[in-house]
């Protein structure tokens, strides 16, 4: 409970400020409503008209404006229960092979995070003993690592699936694994060479005075040394992961996965889709680095690094 009670206190917290923001981000359709409904409400159209006029306290006091603003089918922000009936209803209350469910697009993108993210931890471990033990290596390579990240992944997306297309790939979880991997690859890189130069210069020396070999040396020290920095990158990688499939989803015209529903939803002018599937985003994301932390506490313990 000395865990979790301070996560559900911030969770209170927001739903609270995100029920009060509905309100105002909704005030000029409720006003409208309310006056087709023959509803008089006494107040400016638009924010910005209240704010001039000072008489928001006066439109946000009024039992209509409240009604209407939770009730909308089309909102420009959704309520907290209204995206709890999306989830109800495309969660619960569909089949798991059903298209229409949030579980069978969830799975789709789980599917292409996880290839992404066993191709980005390869190339950034990969990377990272190359940095650590070639001094050409980190010359060449982490500069040009650093400069990756500064492309914003929304223009180098389509860049990808319209090479992986000119190149025959049919499949689209190869791009989305291409451009998941892109973001999860850096911060194992730079975990990674922090944690295998973790290890002093005493502890090499011992183990050199001991006629150890280069192999050794990696095996029983740097990598060993190196696994709370990997566990860390991997919670942050895992994350990266899957909001490079989702990204990597939307400009590939995919049908299937989260992206797709968010895609769908503000296409067809449906925020509360648009919502439902972030919060099913956000929840496999949790889900996938406590998993990841799970696995961190068991190795640890098992190394010796943690009780």
């Amino acid at each position: 409970m000395n865990r979790v009670l301070p996560i559900l206190t911030v969770l209170a917290g927001l739903v609270v400020l995100w029920y009060v923001a509905v309100v105002p981000m909704n005030i000029a359709q409720s006003i409208s409503l309310a006056k087709k409904d023959g509803v008089e409400v006494s107040a400016p159209e638009t924010i910005g008209e209240m704010a001039k006029a000072s008489k928001i306290g006066l439109t946000l006091r009024n039992p209509d404006v409240w009604r209407y603003s939770y009730s909308h089918k089309r909102p420009r922000l959704p309520a907290p229960h209204q995206v709890g009936e999306e989830l109800n209803k495309t969660v619960l209350q569909k089949n798991v092979t059903s298209k229409r469910s949030l579980v069978y697009h969830g799975l789709i993108t789980l599917r292409s995070t996880l290839y992404g993210f066993v191709l980005g931890v390869s190339l950034g471990l990969a990377m990272a003993v190359a940095v650590v033990y070639t001094r050409v290596a980190e010359m060449s390579l982490m500069p040009w690592a650093v400069i990756s990240q500064t492309i914003p992944i929304v223009a180098l997306a389509p860049m990808i699936i319209v090479v992986s297309g000119q190149m025959g790939i049919a499949s689209k979880d190869v791009p989305k694994a291409i451009i998941s991997a892109y973001l999860c690859f850096f911060p194992v890189l730079v975990g990674m060479v922090k944690g295998l130069r973790a290890p002093d210069a005493m502890q090499l020396d011992l183990l050199r005075t001991y006629g150890t070999s280069g192999a050794q040396v990696f095996w029983k020290l740097r990598l060993p040394a190196s696994m709370p920095y990997l566990f860390t990158s991997l919670k942050i990688g895992i994350a990266a992961a899957l909001v490079g499939t989702i990204v990597g989803e939307l400009p590939a015209g995919a049908i299937q996965g989260l992206g797709a529903r968010i895609l769908i939803g503000d296409q067809f002018g449906n925020p509360i889709m648009v919502w439902a599937a972030l919060i099913a985003a956000a929840v496999l994301a949790g889900v996938l680095v406590t998993v990841v932390s799970l696995l961190q506490g068991v190795t640890l313990r098992r190394m010796g690094f943690a009780r």
